[in-house]
């Protein structure tokens, strides 16, 4: 732990370089945001996948931007055929964001809330009064639904091209068996018992690449989602495949995949707003994570876009979390620990804000971030929560201001409300194995 006179520094400084914010649910509390409006992408993070106040600034910060800055996309860590639900409440072509197949497998509080449901019926009222190509969309950027991927794709081959439907049905036949259990397919080929399929899903999206124009002149807003479709398939073997050579090759591949869809949403220069966790918004290479190999969604980011990607991390103290003690377990209301005095999150807790912005940029923050060039621990918090081994189970080393561009704080927060679900599908885990 670094020495406590050089915490007791690092409080003081934040106490004077940290904003204080107003309620998210205060009108004022998105204008905060102004500064970043001129970027083409503002990535929002999030300390748990379960947390009411993390959720709620998400919406006011998004809501602000969409208003007043022309962003168009918001890009979810969830996965695309489950946000497409949303998206078609969004542009007025359903009457409801979560049908009984949507975010149905677990853990579905992390989409399936009180706090979503408000979020995508504001932004469904906004884009009433909106030209179709001006309307705001929503997209998922996950590679978590193998299954759906596959039966959207072939949906859209029978219904456009039935002789494609019939090869594309081939040859996705090498998958099949695993479909509902895909690690069980990574395992299959890692011990030489099953051959890669990883030519024959490739092949599916060549072929749709190649026919774009003749597919896409129909009706574009289906090709695109049948395109993005195969993209998952391929990117969801690579990832089942790889998920048994270790933990870094597979976090790898799904973030590249999360990228690749962004980058492909804001390739007509849409500026977009991206939805996920700590883990993947702040710049890896400023974390435990970085040293070991691992790279993300935030340090692909700033490498392929600079300045006009901005990351936001979100932090807490205390309060409760919605999450579960293990994989399928029932979701609870947790208490959360008070975090480590060894921690960022113990800086921020004395610097004495209920609720604060850092702007960790500029030459303002430059004493802060020179006074802060060392590794302090951080807590990370997924689906999953187990206090008893917090300390190894959800605490990284970082430096934060190399992570992230900004921070908003939260002292104390609450466990998002879940909405009510059909019985649990069948189905890989949407955040499996990782929980972030």
């Amino acid at each position: 732990m670094p020495p406590s006179a050089d915490r007791d520094r690092l409080a003081e400084l934040l106490r004077r370089n940290a904003e204080p914010l107003p309620p998210p649910e205060e009108a004022g509390f998105g204008a905060c945001f102004d500064r970043f409006g001129e970027a083409r992408i503002v990535l929002l993070g999030e300390a748990t996948h379960g947390t009411a106040e993390f959720y709620r600034a998400r919406a006011a910060i998004t809501q602000h931007l969409v208003e007043h800055h022309g962003f168009r996309i918001v890009a979810i860590e969830a996965d695309w055929p489950d946000a497409a639900h949303l998206d078609r409440f969004l542009v007025h072509r359903s009457e409801t964001p979560f049908p009984g197949d949507a975010f149905a497998r677990f853990p579905t509080w992390m989409w399936r809330n009180a706090e979503i449901l408000s979020f995508v019926t504001h932004l469904r009222a906004l884009n009433a009064d909106r030209d179709w190509d001006a309307r705001v969309r929503l997209r998922g950027l996950d590679v978590y639904s193998l299954e759906a991927s596959m039966e959207a794709v072939l949906r859209y081959l029978d219904a456009v091209d039935p002789a494609a439907a019939r090869q594309a049905r081939d040859r996705y036949g090498c998958l099949s068996p695993w479909h509902a259990t895909p690690e069980r397919y990574g395992r299959e080929v890692m011990f030489g018992a099953k051959h890669p399929c990883e030519p024959a899903v490739t092949g599916i999206l060549q072929d749709l690449l190649e026919k774009r124009l003749t597919y896409a002149a129909e009706d574009p807003e289906a090709y695109l989602d049948a395109a993005q479709n195969a993209r998952i398939v391929r990117a969801a073997e690579q990832y089942y495949r790889t998920m048994y050579r270790g933990s870094v090759e597979s976090w790898n591949v799904r973030d590249r995949h999360m990228f690749e869809t962004l980058q492909n949403l804001v390739a007509q220069g849409a500026k977009a707003v991206v939805w996920a966790h700590n883990s993947h918004v702040g710049n890896a290479a400023a974390t435990a994570m970085g040293r070991e190999g691992e790279f993300n969604i935030g340090e692909l980011a700033k490498t392929a876009y600079g300045d006009a990607a901005v990351l936001i991390g979100f932090g807490t103290d205390r309060g409760t979390v919605a999450a579960a003690d293990d994989w399928d377990e029932p979701m609870q209301c947790m208490r959360v620990r008070p975090v480590r005095a060894d921690s960022h999150e113990a800086l921020f807790r004395a610097a004495g804000h209920a609720r604060s912005l850092t702007d960790l940029r500029g030459p303002r923050a430059r004493e802060l971030r020179e006074a802060w060039a060392h590794p302090y621990l951080e807590r990370a918090i997924g689906v999953v929560y187990r206090p008893d081994t917090e300390r190894t189970s959800h605490y990284f080393e970082a430096v934060l201001p190399e992570q992230f561009d900004a921070f908003v704080w939260f002292a104390e927060t609450s466990a998002v409300t879940p909405l009510s679900v059909p019985e649990t599908q069948p189905g890989e885990s949407e955040t499996y194995p990782t929980g972030l």
